[in-house]
């Protein structure tokens, strides 16, 4: 769903290239109503407050909520195609691995011919075979990736805030932060994220995706040297769909680090979701790094009591 699984470089080497989105068009029923499905045998713990599964109802939902965002977010720009239990999706224009991916459904249970279908459809449009998913909602296909060839490329941990968590964290001093409207602070917003994530200059279709994405509804955050105007980092948050987005690509140039530039932006990127409407915002973290400056800024891995924190896996096809 985006382009890459770090979400913010802070003194941490990126791996790769950073998250871009753009989302425009279709969205299923619940995002344009607001309403999730509720199945019946779930709906007694959430009402009637079942001592031995409390937050049972909250952590399925909230864990479907995110896996229903991040299908509507990889079906934003691409093609796609549905095979077997998988929703395969395809960049026309980039074979970037972190624009090239399938989601599986919730409780897929895949068949070896399912996989081998996946990966034909990817080898065919010269694409790495490739998924992202809540690991916990469709449990039984990392096994059927793995007898297939597929290897683990991360288990990244996944972290929400909701309104009322959020920390005011302080703006170090001599930085600013805005919320880059002109042609000159949205270059700005890519160039530090860039330089960030060690990418080229940013081109004009760069520029012109973020203007696209603020105009879906995302938001961006500037941080820059208020005397000069020196771009100092920069994140976003997606346009939200059933008032959930998700925060990305949150970058601070090597000059800039160690400040507490990024968990500025985080602090100032929740404060304008929340304002927006939004109820859950939700990250991925690779490095204990990044997890330290997320918790400060109000975040908490979704995770129930005595287990392990829910998570992302990004698991690929090496190339033979």
């Amino acid at each position: 769903m985006g382009i890459l699984p770090v979400l913010f470089s802070d003194g941490q080497d990126a791996r790769s290239t950073r998250r871009k989105k753009v989302f425009v068009g279709w969205a299923p029923s619940y995002f344009r109503t607001g309403k999730m499905p509720v199945p019946q045998e779930e709906k007694k713990f959430l009402w009637d407050g079942h001592p031995a599964r409390p937050n049972y109802f909250y952590q399925k939902s909230m864990e479907s909520r995110i896996q229903a965002y991040l299908r509507f977010a990889a079906s934003q720009q691409r093609d796609t195609e549905h095979i077997g239990p998988f929703l395969a999706t395809f960049s026309p224009h980039s074979t970037n691995p972190y624009l090239n991916y399938a989601i599986p459904e919730d409780g897929a249970t895949p068949s070896l011919a399912d996989v081998n279908a996946l990966i034909a459809a990817y080898s065919d449009r010269d694409r790495q075979p490739r998924l992202e998913y809540v690991t916990k909602l469709a449990p039984a296909v990392e096994e059927a990736l793995i007898s297939a060839g597929f290897t683990v490329e991360g288990r990244l941990p996944l972290m929400i805030c909701t309104p009322g968590s959020e920390k005011l964290l302080p703006i170090p001093p001599e930085i600013e932060l805005i919320l880059p409207v002109s042609d000159d602070e949205l270059l700005g917003t890519v160039a530090a994220q860039n330089e960030a994530y060690g990418e080229a200059a940013p081109s004009p279709e760069d520029v012109d995706s973020l203007r696209k994405t603020l105009a879906a509804g995302g938001i961006a955050v500037l941080a820059r040297v208020a005397a000069t105007g020196e771009p100092a980092g920069a994140g976003i948050c997606t346009p939200p769909q059933n008032q959930t987005t998700e925060i990305a690509g949150i970058g601070v140039p090597a000059a800039f680090r160690r400040r507490g530039i990024a968990g500025a932006l985080t602090a100032r990127l929740l404060r304008e979701a929340f304002d927006a409407g939004v109820t859950v915002a939700f990250l991925m973290t690779l490095h204990e790094q990044e997890f330290r400056v997320y918790t400060r800024a109000g975040f908490s891995a979704i995770g129930s009591e005595g287990c392990a924190n829910d998570e992302i896996l990004h698991i690929s096809l090496p190339p033979q």
